[in-house]
């Protein structure tokens, strides 16, 4: 069982020492997430137990046992050793959801490089940001996002090494390799780099309010809290059949989708799919999924898809439900008790965090609405905005913050010192958002601190939007915003302000759209275009967003004291 103690029995005398005991790990000695996660898992005999059921949209299937991960893992581990990738260079992973993702990430791990997995629907623009900031030495990819990489690889000298997964030698151009994981010999052997505990591991871009997006840099000691957090907070149990919807370019697909079953030994299930209720609901029955990790922008698109649907499907193997993303609203929860029988528990955490930290724990009464209480390892609060100190009285809205120290929390910013320093307040780490206590101790969401738009689950800094729009002749200036939507929590607005000599009209919203469609992600598309003669600005010159969020929002935008006059 994943969870044989009661919430307050497990937090009483809490250690994380619990954890080390059980991963094999003695502090002071390596510690590899890419073994742990294979090699280990073959030498407490699960070498032939399934590891991996892959599937794509069209119905094909691969599957994977624990020796399968250990000996593939090995085979790219050397590849790369062969190209001369070294210790502590980073080796970006921008895939779909093939085995070659998840199979690769561990195999970069083994060579003691830094896997920098990225969202596979970036344009180019979102990909040379982040290739070039991290200093990325090679990629691997497929054939399908191979013109991308051509096209700003000539502007990043230090990428070595472009690898493609799925075409042959003929088909390739100067500084690309080829490397089919299914053909290469396989590599039974192969000597883990010996990473300890704060060896760099896995660098996540998270996207922040100005300037741009942060490379957010893990250690291999995060397995501590992610092996630990997967077996109580998702009750993950030796027999289950687990399935994670996150992708592995965003933190939950690594930590819970790759980090946190393989190092507790569980089968998982992968569909390399977009959102179709119809064969989502075919795909748990068909694999007997026990224990399902999604997000509330999935939640509610099937909600909109009705009851009926989910009857012509036997659903009756899944035991466990959770969430992640975003605030999970309580008709969610009260939904999927009514149609699966059984709530979902949302958990709350980031890339930053690396971990679930605050969480509706497996047998704990779930509040609908509620966030849920501290992991046991994890002491968290709501600080006055103003005093950073603990509120201390139910009720009352503040920043939540979490007392640092916990093993997957990140080391820093890549090259961003004052960034990661600006994280911390008075001896606490502050996540960005607002939330209230009640007397019972779970957490209420109350929304983000700052500008970032979550939309579906997935945080998106306005920076890169606008610099796109900057890109466009006629854009003058532009602000990118949440704008409320049903399905996504929040989608992407933008306000645009035009050059002299143009002129607002729908046929320049369609250009301007499709120009900067080449360089956003989906994500980070605006959803909708609005031209305003100007923007409101502090005195000194900077665009005040939170003025046009509160008009999307129907919200009073409080103190204008510092805000130009028009």
């Amino acid at each position: 069982m994943g969870n044989p103690a009661s919430y307050e029995e497990l937090s009483a005398n809490f250690d994380w020492s619990v954890a080390e005991r059980e991963l094999g790990y003695r502090q002071g000695g390596p510690i590899n997430i890419g073994w742990m996660c294979s090699d280990r898992l073959c030498h407490l005999g699960l070498a032939n137990k399934l590891a991996l059921h892959w599937e794509d949209y069209q119905g094909n299937q691969k599957r994977f046992t624990f020796d399968d991960l250990r000996v593939l893992s090995n085979t790219i581990a050397h590849f790369l050793g062969e190209l001369g990738i070294q210790p502590g260079e980073r080796v970006c992973l921008f895939m779909d959801r093939v085995p070659e993702l998840y199979i690769g990430f561990l195999g970069v791990l083994k060579t003691g490089a830094v896997a920098q997995p990225l969202f596979s629907a970036f344009g180019d623009e979102s990909l040379f940001v982040r290739l070039q900031n991290a200093n990325t030495s090679a990629i691997i990819t497929q054939k399908k996002h191979l013109p991308k990489v051509r096209k700003i690889r000539e502007q990043l000298p230090n990428l070595r090494h472009i690898i493609v997964v799925d075409v042959g030698e003929s088909a390739l151009q100067p500084r690309e390799v080829s490397f089919h994981m299914d053909q290469a010999p396989r590599i039974e052997d192969f000597a883990v780099y010996p990473t300890t505990a704060e060896s760099p591991s896995v660098l996540h871009y998270t996207s922040g309010t100005t300037g741009q997006p942060k490379g957010a840099q893990h250690v291999h000691y995060s397995i501590v809290a992610q092996y630990l957090t997967a077996k109580w907070v998702l009750d993950l149990r030796p027999d289950d059949i687990y399935w994670c919807n996150a992708d592995p370019g965003w933190v939950t697909g690594t930590s819970y989708g790759i980090i946190g079953p393989w190092s507790n030994g569980i089968t998982q299930v992968v569909f390399d799919s977009g959102f179709n209720a119809e064969h989502w609901y075919q795909f748990m029955e068909k694999h007997r999924v026990t224990v399902w990790y999604s997000a509330p922008t999935a939640i509610r698109l099937l909600m909109k898809e009705g009851t009926e649907i989910v009857q012509r499907h036997d659903l009756s193997s899944l035991r466990y439900l959770a969430s992640v993303g975003e605030p999970l609203n309580a008709e969610a929860v009260l939904w999927s008790q009514k149609v699966f029988g059984k709530p979902f528990h949302d958990t709350f955490w980031q890339t930053e965090t690396g971990c679930i930290v605050i969480t509706n724990f497996p047998g704990m009464p779930v509040k609908p609405g509620s966030m849920g209480k501290a992991f046991p390892g994890i002491t968290a609060t709501a600080l006055n905005p103003k005093t950073y100190e603990p509120v201390n009285q139910p009720g009352i809205a503040g920043l939540i913050a979490l007392r640092p120290g916990w093993p997957s929390q990140i080391r820093g910013y890549w090259n961003n010192e004052a960034g990661y320093k600006a994280k911390f307040k008075n001896g606490w780490y502050l996540c960005g958002d607002r939330a209230s206590i009640d007397a019972d101790g779970y957490f209420w969401f109350m929304g983000r601190d700052d500008d970032v738009i979550n939309t579906g689950g997935h945080l998106v800094g306005p920076f890169e939007i606008e610099s796109a729009l900057l890109g466009c002749p006629s854009v003058a200036e532009s602000a990118a915003v949440a704008k409320p939507d049903p399905v996504n929590m929040e989608v992407v607005k933008a306000y645009v302000t035009l050059k002299k000599g143009f002129t607002p009209s729908d046929d320049l919203e369609l250009e301007i759209m499709n120009r900067i469609r080449k360089r956003l992600s989906p994500l980070a598309m605006p959803q909708e275009i609005e031209f305003v003669d100007s923007l409101p600005k502090t005195r000194s010159g900077k665009i005040v967003r939170r003025i046009l969020r509160c008009k999307e929002f129907h919200e009073p935008v409080g103190d204008l004291s510092t805000i130009m006059d028009d």
